[in-house]
């Protein structure tokens, strides 16, 4: 009987996909609003989805709790924005009763920082301990370029609140072939100066950005990571937080940098985690289209027995790996979901 199979008919088992990885992280987005459009995330007009079709907090709480009841850990908020949706700090709450129980290791967030300064106190008092804020330039013209509608002064005031409310910061930076590589040596000393984890991004092909060429786009984090050794001593550390990041530590600043990198290196042999986008659907990988609907069986009144049972038959079905490659100058396994759609 194949693994899937077997894990189906034991229902008291924790989630294990066919490859025997226990999965322990659900990353969730919220909505698929954003108050920015980032030019290699999303058009610059775009049309969101109707409200009815995302899930309700409650149906968010609930889903959620199925997963932590099953043996996930971590619990990561994402979007679009996710504290541009009303309402969602009720939902944080709602989530660290999981935290007070010890089920659920950790509540973060990943964030464009926009809306920190109202949110970061509260987001500490519901149990966050880290917000990852993505941030790909000290710039402020170039800050505006990027994110077409956002303003650098607003994120930075959100990292000083966030700081204030002793909330760790985790800096994501999209590698941008000719757009921020003059900034590498500046981003990686302010975020040193402001004690600041920091985490390179490669750039994924998610969805139709209007204009704007992915494959222009694409810096390997091979060559960031080269230029990186011209000026300090980079140490390979053997540390994994659940996520697909490999870390290094700078001697010579003992900070510690983190490298993503999808596509000039394939980091799926140790997934353990899998994704709900705001309306429901579950994709056990982010570069693969298979997916399962979990609103359906909520919205038909499904008791929380048939919620397991869709759980484990899609967590049956999580592939070995994705498909991304950027290799011969072509763009392969192209996703056609927005990274909005499908959480950051």
């Amino acid at each position: 009987m194949p693994l899937g199979e077997a894990y189906l008919l034991n229902m008291t088992a924790p989630l294990i996909d066919p490859f025997a990885r226990a999965i322990r992280y659900l990353r969730v987005s919220v909505t698929d609003r954003c108050d920015f459009r980032c030019v290699y995330c999303m058009a610059e007009n775009m049309t969101f989805l109707p409200k009815a079709e995302l899930l309700t907090l409650e149906e968010l709480d609930r889903i959620c709790s199925g997963f932590v009841a099953l043996g996930v850990e971590k619990l990561r908020i994402t979007g679009g924005e996710p504290l541009v949706r009303r309402g969602i700090m009720t939902f944080f709450r709602a989530m660290g009763r999981h935290l007070e129980s010890g089920a659920l290791k950790e509540l973060t967030l990943t964030t464009n920082g926009s809306q920190l300064a109202r949110h970061a106190a509260e987001l500490a008092d519901c149990g966050v301990r880290r917000v990852n804020v993505s941030l790909d330039t000290l710039d402020p013209d170039r800050f505006a370029e990027i994110t077409r509608w956002g303003r650098i002064s607003q994120v930075l005031e959100g990292l000083e609140a966030a700081k204030a409310a002793g909330l760790r910061v985790k800096i994501n930076t999209v590698a941008l072939k000719g757009v921020n590589e003059d900034e590498l040596e500046r981003l990686v000393a302010w975020s040193a100066a402001e004690d600041h984890d920091l985490t390179f991004i490669e750039v994924m092909p998610m969805g139709d950005i209007g204009n704007e060429n992915r494959l222009d786009q694409f810096w390997s984090l091979r060559d960031l990571r080269a230029r990186l050794a011209q000026n300090w001593t980079l140490t390979d550390l053997a540390e994994r937080t659940g996520g697909p990041a490999r870390y290094v530590r700078l001697e010579e600043t003992g900070q510690k940098i983190g490298f993503i990198t999808p596509l000039s290196h394939n980091f799926c042999e140790s997934c353990n985690r899998v994704r709900l986008t705001c309306t429901g659907e579950l994709f056990m990988c982010l570069g693969q289209e298979d997916k399962a609907d979990l609103r359906a069986p909520l919205r038909d009144g499904a008791d929380d027995a048939a919620l397991e049972t869709a759980i484990r038959a899609a967590i049956a079905r999580k592939p070995k790996g994705h498909d991304f490659d950027y290799s011969r100058q072509t763009i392969a396994g192209t996703m056609s979901r927005h990274m909005s759609h499908t959480g950051g």
